[in-house]
This record gives structure tokens, C-alpha cells and sequence, in this order.
């Protein structure tokens, strides 16, 4: 007599494959954040930078008093040539972009710049133009 056939037990119901499906979105989903907190705040940082550069290059076109006018009339106001100049060569000096203007009350200075996004270049962000703007005028303080 020949032993019982035995039957395999019937198969436990597979996942078919849901755990790795949910891995990979979840992994897609991780690195999608991790690159908007990264390239975000590398854009941010790239904003407070030329807000910064456009700030310095007004202030140092905002010496370049007419002295001329300050001597005869008493008036702080500014030789807008020559603020526009020292606005310009700050920013050559800083290795930035932009542009100034100045009249004779104010000067005013724009700066863009570059953001080259480091992982969402991997879902096709490109690079990202910032512009900072900022005006200074000439103030005189108490003397020391």
C-alpha cells in the first residue's frame, strides 16, 4: 500500500508585489522634499544674498556727496554721475550683476543672480533668476 498522497497546502494570499510599489513612492516622495527643503533654502539663500550685494553697492554710491553744493548751500545731495560710478564699481568689485541708477537725492541698485538647483534638476527645475533691489540716500549722524 502506498502512503497518502499529500496535498500542498493552498498558498497563503501574496502581496503581490504592494510593499515594493509603496517603497518606491515613498522613496520618490523623500527625495522630492529633501530637494525642495535643500534647493528651496539655496534659493533663499541666493535672494538674501543679492538683496545684501544691491544694499553695500547703494550705501557706497551714497558717499559720493557734490561737495560743491554741501560747501556753498549747506545741502547733503549727491553728484549722481559719480554715485552711479561708485555703485557699479562695488559691484564689479563683488563679482555681481546688476544695475544702478541715482539722481540726486537717492541711488538706487538692482542685482540678479544665478540659483543652479542641485535635486530638483532631477524632475526638470531649472535654474532659478533672483533680483534683489535697494536704495540708500545720504544721512549724516551725530558726530563722535
Amino acid at each position: 500500500m502506498s502512503p497518502p498522497r499529500r496535498h500542498p497546502a493552498p498558498a497563503a494570499p501574496s502581496d503581490g508585489g504592494y510593499v515594493t510599489a509603496f517603497f518606491a513612492i515613498l522613496v520618490v516622495a523623500l527625495v522630492g522634499l529633501a530637494g525642495l527643503v535643500l534647493d528651496g533654502g539655496g534659493a533663499l539663500n541666493a535672494k538674501t544674498r543679492v538683496i545684501s550685494t544691491a544694499a553695500e553697492a547703494a550705501r557706497a554710491g551714497a558717499q559720493a556727496l557734490d561737495l560743491a553744493a554741501y560747501r556753498a548751500e549747506g545741502t547733503r545731495q549727491l553728484n549722481p554721475d559719480q554715485a552711479r560710478s561708485r555703485a557699479l564699481a562695488y559691484l564689479a568689485g563683488a563679482d555681481a550683476q546688476g544695475t544702478a541708477s541715482a539722481n540726486t537725492m537717492t541711488v538706487t541698485v538692482t542685482v540678479t543672480a544665478t540659483y543652479q538647483p542641485q535635486l530638483l534638476t532631477l524632475v526638470g527645475v531649472g535654474p532659478m533668476h533672483v533680483t534683489g533691489t535697494a536704495a540708500a540716500s545720504p544721512h549724516s549722524g551725530p558726530v563722535p
